[in-house]
């Protein structure tokens, strides 16, 4: 027997949609929005709330390569850190799943090294500047900068 459009339509639909019980084995999906330091632009893509943190920087990470976006960052995701954008200042355990923390908003940051060299230099330059505003100001003078007043 020869079925109408309308029947093959609705066979179709319902064969796509599947039953209730399947519907609520899927996890759910959602939208994030990933500000990267840096850049001019969030980047925007659909995850599975049970990804992993980790997951979602890497895709960030393949994603805003593909679109050719400046700066180049690379493709480590062990070398960046992910804060929700909203709340605290902790960065977010790789090994979580991303939908426990109920944000959707985040930014992505690459993580600080510091070398056993670098990290006394540092202190030791801000030791000797240590002359406020004052010191900068006169110092400014000495290199011709000219401080107009209204």
């Amino acid at each position: 027997m020869k079925k109408s459009g309308f029947e093959k339509m609705a066979l179709h639909k319902n064969k796509n949609k599947g039953s209730y019980e399947d519907q609520k084995t899927r996890s759910n999906r959602f939208l994030v929005t990933i500000n990267i330091m840096g850049s001019a632009g969030p980047i925007r893509f659909v995850v599975n709330e049970k990804e992993l943190v980790s997951g979602v920087i890497d895709i960030a990470l393949k994603s805003y390569a593909r679109e050719g976006r400046l700066p180049v960052l690379g493709f480590d995701a062990n070398n960046f850190l992910l804060y929700c954008a909203n709340a605290g200042f902790d960065a977010l355990s790789p090994l979580e799943p991303i939908g426990s923390f109920g944000a959707r908003n985040f930014v992505l940051c690459k993580k600080q090294v510091y070398s056993s060299k670098t990290a006394p230099q540092s202190e030791l330059v801000s030791q000797k500047s240590s002359g406020g505003w004052k010191a900068w100001l006169n110092k400014s003078k000495s290199f011709g900068l000219k401080i107009v007043s209204h």
